[in-house]
């Protein structure tokens, strides 16, 4: 079995490495358990309890691989853990760690190439030392694009962002968007949204629908016309909020005059990638009647909280591993 071969290909699987912990400094990251045995996953001052990632497939290649048979994956793609994006944390940390945890990423995949593949972690508090980690993460070490987050210092339209971009143009690498959650390394989530799991349950549905929101009305892909940028959960509530969308591109005087042209909008949101991890075939239906199914993806974030027990295919013919490959340029 291949990437080239798969049947079932899941590009939405986050992995613990265990070499990375301490390479943060003061921030971690750290793997211990309370007083009850609970396990403690340590990020600065934002403690994770009670999931389980020692001996477990986040961190054990051969866990994991038995488990995706079960499951019937065929070929996944790693990605780093968002608990331990670090985006916002003093540059001199976050650089080494993701060197660190890019060193150790692209030895783990080299170790199963035929079931598992890798995706780097990047420092975006500094545009150009992700830019100097990602030629290395890509040119040196083989890894297969760049796995961030929808929230760091810089939005995702600043135009310092741009060389960056081109930067994944020129090594031909997709860039995959995918939320922490708030306040474990930067701003926090208001009260309300620390309750029931919210900052993860709808916190992460709002960062993709900003992140989308950004990339159109900021004119990103419109820049930048060979990015391949692939977002989780199907873009957050971009499915749902696509009329009020149209709405502020018809009526707000801020929206750049190329977006108003006639099917603008439309085209702009097919060029993006969409991971169907979505957990409702009726959101997915809706998304397909947005964005068509050209750039439709499968992911699970497997071995977490909301991964389906099976793989689920949807009813709608979707050749979602031939997607999958002409994302990672297989």
């Amino acid at each position: 079995m291949s990437l080239a071969t798969a049947r079932t290909v899941d590009i939405h699987a986050h992995a613990v490495l265990p070499g990375v912990l301490g390479k943060a400094g003061t921030y971690g990251p750290e793997l211990t358990a309370d007083a009850e045995g609970t396990p403690v996953f340590r990020i600065g001052d934002y403690r994770l309890r009670g999931v389980k990632y020692a001996n477990s497939p986040f961190m054990d290649p051969e866990l994991r691989i038995a488990a995706m048979d079960r499951c019937g994956i065929d070929w996944q793609l790693l990605s780093p853990n968002p608990l331990t994006y670090f985006h916002y944390i003093p540059a001199e940390d976050a650089v080494p760690f993701n060197r660190a945890h890019n060193d150790m990423m692209a030895e783990l995949v080299a170790r199963y190439p035929d079931r598992l593949g890798g995706t780097a972690a990047l420092p975006m508090q500094d545009i150009d030392a992700a830019i100097v980690e990602l030629e290395r993460a890509v040119g040196e070490l083989g890894l297969l694009g760049a796995y961030i987050g929808t929230d760091f210092p810089t939005t995702l339209d600043d135009p310092r962002m741009d060389p960056f971009y081109e930067t994944l143009v020129k090594l031909d690498v997709p860039l995959f968007l995918h939320p922490a959650p708030a306040g474990i390394d930067g701003p926090a989530a208001p009260p309300q949204m620390q309750r029931y799991e919210l900052d993860i349950l709808y916190g992460f549905t709002g960062q993709e629908t900003v992140a989308m929101a950004t990339l159109l009305f900021g004119g990103v892909l419109h820049r930048h016309p060979g990015l391949d940028v692939c977002i989780s959960h199907g873009g957050g509530a971009l499915a749902l909020i696509h009329g009020r969308l149209g709405q502020a591109i018809a009526r707000r005087k801020w929206v750049p005059d190329w977006l108003r042209e006639p099917g603008a909008l439309d085209a702009t949101l097919r060029r993006v990638w969409y991971d169907i991890h979505m957990n409702d075939d009726r959101a997915l239906d809706l998304l397909i009647e947005r964005v068509g199914t050209d750039r439709l993806v499968y992911g699970t974030n497997f071995a977490g909280w909301d991964q389906p027990e099976t793989v689920h295919v949807p009813d709608t013919p979707i050749d979602l591993a031939g997607n999958a490959r002409r994302l990672l340029r297989a």
